[in-house]
C-alpha cells in the first residue's frame, strides 16, 4: 500500500501537481528501492534537511 503511496507522490511530482514532498527517516527505508525503480528519477533530487528528513523535488534545468 505504501507502494502505491510512493509512485503516486513521484508522479504528482513529476507531473507539476505539487511541487516537492518529504520523507521521514522511518519511511526512507520502504521509499528508496520505489525511488530507484522509477524510471524518471534523474529528473528528480532530493535534498536532505536536518533531523534525517529528504525533501525531493524536481531538479531545475
Amino acid at each position: 500500500m505504501a507502494e502505491e503511496k510512493f509512485e503516486q507522490l513521484l508522479d504528482d511530482l513529476r507531473t507539476k501537481k505539487i511541487d516537492h514532498f518529504e520523507i521521514t527517516p522511518e519511511n526512507f527505508q520502504e521509499f528508496q528501492p520505489i525511488f530507484h525503480a522509477y524510471a524518471y528519477r534523474s529528473q528528480i533530487e532530493g535534498k536532505a534537511q536536518r533531523g534525517g528528513k529528504i525533501t525531493y523535488q524536481l531538479r531545475e534545468r
